[in-house]
């Protein structure tokens, strides 16, 4: 986008949530020979007409806030047999301080994500920030267990919002053609995050404590909170045109409607820009209109929508198997007899996860191509589940790397075997992660916050129910059964149902917008991720 221009676009969503008319009118911008959706405002300070510059700075400074924020969670894995020691505890509750301080993780966003609705996305994140920063440090001095697992559970709370951040900005200052891509870049640096006990085990391998982790991650904390007053300007706004939650249809009369008054009211002089002194302002008042209480109930109803809990379980699944299972057990196994590696080196599986999110990356702007390209044969009219079809290869790739992992520590295979099981289950959770959180996006835009809240407490609440028992649950059956059996089958069938969404994804939407919940939706929400 030229700087000074302002985009202008006809684009509209039909009267089915997730089903978006991008034919183009006379005037408009486009993408792909496509409308831009969704339509921004005659006004400079709409975060859509923002530069690119300034939005990929945003989506940067909060991508990196969610990369810190799961490298401080999984980073102390590879210490569990230390802490173990340290503390005279069994294995199993020095894993404690890895899961309780993830589901504090998720139960943070129950509490954060109504809050930057009701006073900005700005103030909420810088002070999210202070409270990781404050978690991390009382961390550093912790001599007790207890001690510790407060510490740890602050910090995970504190940072609880951080996944829920990106994916709101993107909502916020990115149009519909951009959000696959622009998800998946975001999805990557929560996923580098699992490289947390790589760097947490050669700080053991410099001769230095445990401590030493939680002071790294402070410093960075404290320099992304810097850069994030200077950058990260408030992107709530409220704009002039109607929206859908589920089942709530607007017909093609209200959107024209709302364009012509939209039109209308431009006037003769624009709205000057804020000043950067003025984007600096981290107050920006309460939005009553906001229900804060009431948003933390409805939130649970999306557990009921099955494009948003196929996210919760795709997410849940993905970091009980890759975060939590793998930087349990490998360090466990490696260390032990035929490997007998060192302790420092234990956290070495993580490269293999890199490897895998690598090689899954140039595929990250494939869903917005390929949604593009069959919006075009569908005559301008753009489906959510377009997406998808990129998906197919990851489906029975992530399943395979599941049952080679179990197999080889079940039966002590050469170690590129592990890699090669954690890599291959590594590439199909980046595809899973990025384009099942933009095909809900997709289809229900207007209802991002309390969708995100659901999406952060299921997927904690997964992760930490096949994380907390996992050792115990290996000891009674092994790895074959628990990790290539058990562990596998589920992802197969949480993969699986890309089928059923692909073919029958749109069928879903239009029941769903007949259902008691979507009158309960079109009668309380209050146009969740537009807020003034």
């Amino acid at each position: 986008m030229a700087p000074g221009h302002l985009v202008h676009s006809h684009a509209h969503e039909e009267s089915l949530p997730g089903t978006v008319n991008l034919q183009v009118a006379e005037g408009d911008d486009t993408a792909y020979g496509q409308a831009l959706y969704p339509v921004p405002d005659e006004n400079p300070n709409d975060p859509l007409q923002w530069s690119n510059t300034k939005k990929s700075l945003i989506l940067l400074i909060c991508s990196l806030y969610s990369f810190l924020g799961n490298c401080a969670l999984l980073g102390p894995s590879v210490y569990i047999g230390l802490y173990s020691e340290l503390f005279g505890i069994t294995p199993t509750k020095a894993s404690d301080l890895i899961s309780y301080p993830n589901l504090a993780f998720g139960f943070g966003s129950l509490i954060l994500v109504p809050l930057y609705l009701k006073i900005g996305r700005r103030p909420v994140m810088l002070a999210s920030m202070v409270l990781f920063a404050a978690g991390l440090i009382g961390a550093s001095q912790a001599t007790t267990f207890n001690g510790l697992m407060a510490a740890r559970v602050i910090h995970g709370f504190g940072s609880g919002v951080c996944e829920a951040l990106p994916v709101q900005l993107v909502n916020d200052i990115f149009f519909l053609h951009e959000r696959g891509a622009r998800i998946g870049y975001y999805t990557v640096c929560l996923c580098l995050g699992s490289l947390g006990p790589l760097f947490a085990g050669y700080m053991l391998a410099g001769g230095y404590s445990w401590q030493l982790f939680f002071y790294v991650v402070f410093a960075f904390a404290m320099a992304l909170l810097i850069f994030a007053f200077f950058v990260v300007e408030e992107t709530a706004y409220k704009r002039n045109k109607t929206v859908s939650i589920p089942g709530s249809p607007a017909s093609p009369a209200e959107h024209e409607k709302n364009a012509d008054a939209s039109h209308a009211e431009v006037a003769t002089a624009l709205p000057p820009r804020k000043t950067f002194m003025q984007t600096l302002k981290v107050w920006n008042g309460i939005d009553k209109e906001q229900e804060f209480w009431i948003m933390i109930p409805r939130s649970f109803t999306y557990f009921l929508v099955p494009q948003v809990l196929w996210v919760v379980t795709s997410f849940g699944i993905y970091i009980g198997l890759g975060a939590l299972a793998f930087n349990y057990t490998f360090p466990l196994k490696i260390t032990a007899p035929p490997y007998s590696w060192t302790r420092t080196n234990s956290g070495l599986i993580t490269i293999a996860s890199l490897i895998g999110f690598v090689l899954a990356i140039p595929f990250l702007p494939s869903s917005d191509r390929l949604a593009a390209r069959l919006t075009r044969k569908n005559n301008g009219i753009r489906e959510a589940e377009m997406r998808l079809g990129v998906i197919l290869p990851a489906m029975i790739i992530a399943p395979a790397g599941i049952i080679l992992y179990g197999m080889a520590a079940e039966h002590d295979l050469h170690w590129i075997a592990y890699f090669f099981g954690v890599a291959m289950d590594q590439f199909g959770a980046l595809f899973y992660f990025s384009f099942t959180l933009a095909y809900a996006v997709d289809s229900y835009q207007s209802n991002t916050s309390e969708m995100l809240i659901a999406m952060n407490l299921g997927k904690q609440a997964i992760s930490f129910g096949m994380g907390i028992y996992l050792l115990d649950w290996i000891l009674l059956r092994g790895f074959a059964v628990t990790i290539s059996g058990i562990f596998a089958s589920i992802l197969l069938v949480n993969n699986l149902f890309l089928l059923v969404f692909m073919f029958w994804g749109k069928k879903i939407r239009i029941f769903m917008a007949k259902t008691w919940l979507a009158r309960l939706h079109k009668s309380t929400i209050k146009t969740a991720g537009e807020v003034a």
